[in-house]
């Protein structure tokens, strides 16, 4: 594959993240969560092993939600009609989501907890 092929395959890669992107409700609250997320970590001088973490466990979601629109684009192509075996399918593309989310919530909680605790700490008279 030449320069042309590379470059035609970040399109298409950009294009579906475009299509993900303006179709997903739950992918662009991801994004926005991560984006606050970074903001944080940056405001907070997190190291670079938590920032390698939070990068980590966000790819790992925004990755999960974008395989999942995929099956169910895909699902949704080859059967259009009701299909115990496709809901099947988009059902367990959902759970991967939501065992990626939940692993986002847990490792917030044990990177943003401790920072936010003592500033409550602070605030309390």
């Amino acid at each position: 594959m030449g320069i042309r092929g590379v470059f035609r395959s970040f399109s298409y890669a950009l294009e579906g993240l475009r299509y993900a992107l303006l179709t997903q409700r739950n992918l662009r609250i991801h994004t926005v969560m991560a984006a606050a997320a970074l903001v944080a970590a940056y405001a907070g001088k997190f190291s670079r092993g938590e920032v390698v973490l939070l990068l980590v466990t966000i790819t790992l979601v925004v990755g999960a939600e974008l395989l999942n629109t995929a099956i169910e684009v895909t699902v949704d192509l080859i059967s259009p009609e009701y299909n115990h075996l496709a809901r099947v399918a988009k059902n367990v593309a959902a759970a991967a989501v939501l065992v990626t989310a939940c692993n986002a919530v847990l490792v917030g909680i044990l990177l943003f907890g401790p920072p936010l605790l003592k500033i409550v700490q602070a605030l309390s008279p």
